[in-house]
């Protein structure tokens, strides 16, 4: 297993506040609006609902899922305005503390890169778009494979996953550094992302028509859609980009 722990940034000329700016806000959020995953009134109030998605109606009260042999019930909220606001405003929620803690290293690793290529301001909209296609990839993928299309889901992982993309595109050869075999070593950014995303696939492959339970509760198909929507997307973004001034 490959996992990132850091890259060198040599090179790089912006400070990247607006990462540090999603950084901040994925964990106030998670602190203070979900009482760090305690407040569940909140966290089903805003997280994506498939269902709701498809048809645009709230979905409000105890919601039944089998899984298995086994059944839970879900007391899915009441969602404030439209339905398709939790498209974005799960983005910046997490379902735990761990789930938090490595999604915001991988943002911390790649994402000041992607806002160095594409300046602040496009950044932040590449970030915003790519995240809510993700989202929608996870719905689609929901109601093409049979899963319950009432379980939530929540999570920047489709815009990090976004971020990857487009660092695999922009920057294949940039040295990462990765936990590998219990060392600490070297590799190329195509082999780091790369690796990644091929288990994204075997791990989707696996949990299709399973449910998200079968995956540990991973939307694997949001990471899939947000890793090729940012792939296809950055040199988009990047079309007028301003290189910073170098200082």
């Amino acid at each position: 297993m490959v996992f990132p722990i850091g890259d060198d940034n040599t090179g790089r000329l912006r400070t990247p506040y607006v990462t540090y700016l999603f950084i901040a806000m994925n964990v106030l959020v998670f602190v203070f609006l979900q009482g760090m995953g305690n407040n569940e009134q909140f966290t089903y109030t805003f997280s994506t609902v498939p269902q709701e998605i498809r048809t645009g109606e709230d979905v409000a009260g105890n919601v039944r899922i089998e899984v298995g042999d086994q059944s839970a019930v879900i007391p899915l909220q009441e969602t404030p305005g439209s339905v398709y606001l939790t498209l974005l405003v799960s983005m910046f929620m997490h379902g735990s503390l761990m789930h938090l803690l490595g999604n915001m290293l991988f943002l911390w690793i790649f994402g000041d890169n992607i806002e160095d290529d594409l300046g602040h301001g496009r950044y932040t909209a590449f970030y915003l778009v790519t995240g809510v296609l993700a989202s929608i990839a996870h719905v689609v993928s929901t109601f093409v494979f049979g899963d319950n299309p009432f379980i939530p889901s929540l999570g920047a992982s489709g815009a990090i996953s976004a971020v990857m993309g487009a660092y695999l595109v922009m920057h294949p050869h940039r040295r990462v550094r990765v936990l590998m075999l219990r060392m600490v070593t070297e590799v190329p950014g195509y082999v780091a992302v790369g690796l990644w995303f091929i288990l994204q696939l075997i791990s989707a492959y696996g949990v299709i028509g399973r449910g998200p339970q079968s995956g540990g509760g991973v939307a694997f198909m949001a990471h899939i859609g947000g890793f090729v929507a940012g792939a296809v997307l950055v040199r988009l973004f990047a079309i007028g980009s301003r290189p910073p001034t170098r200082r």
